[in-house]
C-alpha cells in the first residue's frame, strides 16, 4: 500500500494501517510505503502532521516517500517495482498527490508483473484549484482500476476514464479505537455533565463541513431554549474565528465545548460515547470515515443530503437526512430528542454496519482485479 501511515496521523493513515491489517489477516505479506514528507509546512493547515501514538503492532510500514521531490519518486517507484508485487494499493484523495503517486504506479507498472488499484476517497476535491482535473487525469492514465466509495466518485470517475475497470464499495466501519464505553463514564473522562444532552460534530474542520451552519442552528430559537449542548471535536484546517464569532454572536459560550485539538485514536471512544447524536452538516462530500465510526459505536446521526453520505443513513431508521440549511439542521436535532428516537436508532445502526466489513473492500479490489 502507497500512502499515509504511522507516524503521520488522521483518517488517510487509519484507513490504510486498517486495510493493510486485513490483507495480512488473509495471509498476504502486505506492507506499507509512506511518506517522509507528505505535505511542506507552509501548505499544511494544522498544528502537525505527526502522530502521539504508539506505532502500530505487527504492521511493516516503511517511511521513505517525498511527495514534492521527483527524483525520490523515482527511487521509490524502482524499489517497488523490483520487489515485484502482485498489488499495490493507493489510497488517492486530492490532485496535490496526483505527480507524486502518478509516477511512482507508472514506474512500478514497468515491471509488467504488478496490478496497480486506487482506493479513491475523492477524484474531485471539495475544495477547488486550477489544475485539479489535469493533476488527477495524471493520475489516473497511470493505474490499472479504481474502488470507490460512493456512488457519487463513481460517476466522476467516468468523467476522466470509461475504459478502466472501476467498482463500488462503501466506506468500511472503522473498528479499531476500541470497544464501546458507557455514556457516563465516557462523559466523565472528558468532565462533562452526565445529566446534558449532547449533540457531536467530529473531525477535521473545514469551510466545506458546515460547522458554521451547525452553529447558526444551535442559534435558532427553539435549539437555543432547547438546552441541548454541541461538542466539536476536532482541530481547525480554516480560519477559526468566524465560528468563533458565531458563537459569541448567538451567546452560545456556555453551549457548544470547543475541544480543537486532534483527537488522538486512544480519545476518540470518549466523544463519541459522550454524545447522544452525531451531526454532519456537511455542505459538500462523497463519504466520510465519520460515519463509519458513529457506525463503529452505534451512534444515531444527522447528515446533510449532499455527495453521496446519504447512501449510508437510511432516513429514519438510523437517524435523518436533511438539506445543508439551518432550519432544516435545527429542527432535525429537535426531533431526535423531542420524538425519543436514541434507543430505535441505537439498536437499528448495529444492525446496518454488518454490511460495512474490511472483507467487502478486499472483494471490491479483488473484482477490479479480476476484470482487468
Amino acid at each position: 500500500m502507497i500512502g499515509s501511515a504511522y507516524p503521520l496521523r488522521g483518517g488517510l493513515a487509519t484507513f490504510n494501517e486498517r486495510l493493510v491489517k486485513e490483507y495480512i489477516q488473509l495471509g498476504w505479506d502486505a506492507s506499507i510505503y509512506t511518506f517522509n514528507l507528505q505535505y511542506p509546512s507552509l501548505l499544511f493547515p494544522g498544528k502537525t502532521q505527526f502522530s502521539t501514538e504508539p506505532p502500530p503492532k505487527d504492521l511493516p510500514i516503511h517511511v521513505k516517500l517525498n511527495s514534492v521531490n521527483p527524483l525520490n519518486w523515482l527511487s521509490v517507484g524502482n524499489e517497488i517495482k523490483k520487489l515485484k508485487p502482485d498489488l499495490v494499493l493507493v489510497k488517492y484523495w486530492m490532485p496535490f498527490m496526483a505527480p507524486c503517486f502518478g509516477s511512482v504506479c507508472r514506474m512500478i507498472r514497468r515491471n509488467g508483473h504488478t496490478r496497480v488499484v486506487s482506493v479513491i476517497d475523492n477524484i474531485i476535491p471539495h475544495e477547488k484549484r486550477p489544475g485539479d482535473r489535469l493533476l488527477s487525469s495524471f493520475f489516473v492514465k497511470s493505474v490499472d482500476g479504481f474502488v470507490a466509495m460512493s456512488h457519487s466518485v463513481m460517476d466522476d470517475l467516468l468523467t476522466f476514464t470509461k475504459d478502466k475497470p472501476r467498482a463500488w464499495c462503501p466506506h468500511p466501519l472503522y473498528d479499531n479505537f476500541g470497544d464501546a464505553i458507557g455514556k457516563t463514564e465516557a462523559r466523565k473522562k472528558l468532565g462533562l455533565d452526565s445529566e446534558a444532552k449532547y449533540a457531536l460534530f467530529f473531525g477535521f474542520i473545514r469551510d466545506y463541513k458546515g460547522l458554521d451552519l451547525l452553529l447558526e442552528a444551535f442559534g435558532t430559537p427553539a435549539l437555543k431554549a432547547s438546552g441541548i449542548k454541541l461538542l466539536v471535536a476536532g482541530e481547525f484546517y480554516c480560519d477559526a474565528a468566524p465560528y468563533h464569532e458565531i458563537v459569541k454572536r448567538h451567546g452560545l459560550e456556555g453551549r457548544v465545548i470547543m475541544s480543537n485539538d486532534f483527537i488522538p485514536d486512544s480519545q476518540v471512544v470518549n466523544y463519541f460515547c459522550s454524545a447522544d447524536v452525531v451531526v454532519q452538516p456537511y455542505k459538500s462530500a462523497t463519504q466520510s470515515g465519520v460515519t463509519q465510526i458513529a457506525y463503529h459505536f452505534n451512534k444515531p446521526m444527522i447528515i446533510t443530503d449532499v455527495g453521496g453520505l446519504a447512501e449510508f443513513v437510511p432516513h429514519g431508521k438510523v437517524g435523518y437526512v436533511v438539506k445543508p440549511e439551518i432550519a432544516e439542521i435545527a429542527s432535525a436535532i429537535l426531533e431526535f430528542y423531542n420524538s425519543g428516537k436514541e434507543a430505535e436508532f441505537i439498536a437499528n445502526a448495529a444492525v446496518e454496519k454488518q454490511k460495512y466489513s474490511w472483507g467487502r473492500m478486499v472483494e471490491a479490489i479483488n473484482s477490479v482485479i479480476r476484470e482487468r
